[in-house]
């Protein structure tokens, strides 16, 4: 996994160091230079502008500016405010930035908290120094910034870079590794290597029963929730799918074919649904079944009293929310799923602009592994032995894109998680990465057929996801060792 930390705890970071400070900035700038040249496609006849500011980030800029000179570039360096002028400024009648190949911004890096750039962007690529200056290296708030082509980050990822609309502004994350300790960081972006190995693979020996998922989802007004999630389930592994839609008869839940569906009578139907329950490996509660009171209650008592691992989503979030004693209860992993306002529901606010502290605050309250949904997914396991709230890990997932944001993908992540959750019993901190891993997974439904990840005009449907995703799947089989680019 590839660590990501916080701008305090880069400065701890750099400040243990054995190396010093010049030794750091050397290799920092060489990568820099390096990913410079790769940029322009060569250096001969280049010209390149460097803002520098006075911190470690403008010297970075600076040990750039000088390698590139030696490999034949014609480097200016000026401070943030001249360069600002440079690249504003009219020169001959065209814009300024029209003069460079390239623009390096190692003006302020994370050191910045207000705007400069806003408005007065380059009109050639931009390569930033560490994260765009102008990006909350800790939000992703873009507080006025050069919108950059690639971004060279050292030792860690921030979250800045990973949080919209820093990840936007970054351009492609190159993650330059100068010989820094980042093994403590408590937070790590999920990588194609790193979901394959947390993925289940079918033994020698598997049958049906050897990975089963129970579901109770759907309902008359909403027949098609409990259908994505079986189907998503099926594909994902599971070899057994029972579904129940509270109030409908066997004969009358929407399903794949393959699915076994069993009556679920309206009224008290949490006791009748957990029949058999101990058969299963895991289980989905929440899809298209309701909000109203009496439901509530009804999914609220199932969670208390399912014995497996449970993924709770949708109305079952409410259910959590009216009803939280139900998780205090559970003896088994419990996986909650909310998109923003679900959370806000659950925690009683809204994610705060730190995303990775907000999800470890909900999951040390809740007492559950939390996967809070978002352009960049965040996972994190609220029962890790002696762990404070902040020292929670946050597994980040960026795999998919926003032809995932159509009805019915959260379904099909659900019925996914638990095929993955059907695979074997795992301590809190292995549940998480398994919650991860299948949201990677799903994630990469997206881009398998061949689609350019940031071409995102073409919605795909929720079947859609469900019908690549062994072909994800395959791929994620097949990725090499762990890159060392975001």
């Amino acid at each position: 996994m590839i660590p990501i930390v916080t701008p305090d705890q880069m400065a701890a970071i750099d400040a243990a160091a054995p190396e010093g400070t010049d030794v750091l900035v050397a290799r920092a700038g060489a990568a820099v230079a390096l990913a410079a040249r790769q940029m322009m496609g060569g250096t001969y006849g280049r010209r390149v502008l460097v803002a520098a500011g006075k911190g470690n980030n403008g010297a970075d800029g600076r040990v750039a500016a000088a390698a590139l000179e030696r490999w034949g570039v014609r480097c200016r360096t000026e401070t943030p405010p001249q360069a600002l002028e440079l690249v504003a400024a009219p020169n001959a009648g065209a814009p300024a930035s029209s003069a460079w190949d390239l623009v390096i911004d190692a003006a302020y890096g994370t050191g910045l908290r207000g705007s400069w750039g806003a408005g007065q962007a380059p009109a050639v690529p931009v390569l930033a120094v560490d994260i765009p200056s102008g990006i909350d290296a800790l939000t992703g708030v873009d507080h006025g910034c050069w919108p950059a082509t690639a971004t060279v980050t050292f030792g860690a990822l921030k979250p800045g870079l990973l949080l919209h609309p820093g990840a936007a502004a970054a351009g492609e994350v190159q993650l330059a590794r100068i010989g820094l300790n980042t093994s403590a960081a408590a937070s790590w972006l999920v990588t194609d290597a790193d979901a394959n190995a947390a993925l289940p693979v079918a033994e020698p020996t598997a049958h049906k029963w050897r990975r089963a998922v129970r579901v109770i989802a759907g309902s008359p007004q909403m027949r098609g929730a409990g259908h994505l999630v079986c189907a998503a389930a099926q594909r994902a592994g599971a070899g057994m799918v029972v579904v129940s839609s509270p109030g409908q008869r066997a004969a009358d839940v929407a399903r794949p074919a393959e699915t076994v569906a069993r009556d679920l009578r309206p009224g008290n139907w949490a006791e009748p649904s957990l029949e058999g329950i101990d058969r299963f490996d895991a289980a989905v509660i929440g899809p298209g079944i309701g909000t109203d009171p009496a439901a509530s209650a009804q999914m609220a008592r199932f969670i208390s009293q399912c014995p497996i691992p449970l993924v709770a989503d949708a109305d079952a979030l409410g259910a959590v929310a009216d009803h939280p004693e139900c998780l205090r209860e559970r003896t088994a992993p419990t996986i909650l799923t909310p998109h923003d306002g679900e959370f806000a529901r659950l925690t009683g606010a809204a994610p705060a602009a730190d995303r990775f502290d907000a999800v470890r605050q909900a999951a040390s309250m809740l007492g559950a592994v939390v996967l809070l949904k978002g352009p960049t997914t965040l996972v994190a396991a609220g029962a890790e032995p002696h762990a404070e709230s902040h020292q929670l890990t946050v597994l980040a997932v960026t795999s998919g894109n926003a032809r995932l944001a159509t009805a019915g993908s959260g379904d099909v992540l659900c019925g996914v998680i638990a095929a993955v959750l059907s695979g074997g019993p795992a301590d809190p901190a292995g549940v998480a990465s398994q919650v991860a891993a299948a949201a990677h997974w799903h994630g990469r439904t997206a881009t398998v057929d061949g689609h350019d990840p940031a071409a995102v005009a073409t919605p795909l449907t929720a079947m859609g996801q469900v019908d690549l995703l062994p072909a994800a799947r395959a791929g994620l089989a097949a990725c090499g060792p762990e890159s060392s680019s975001a």
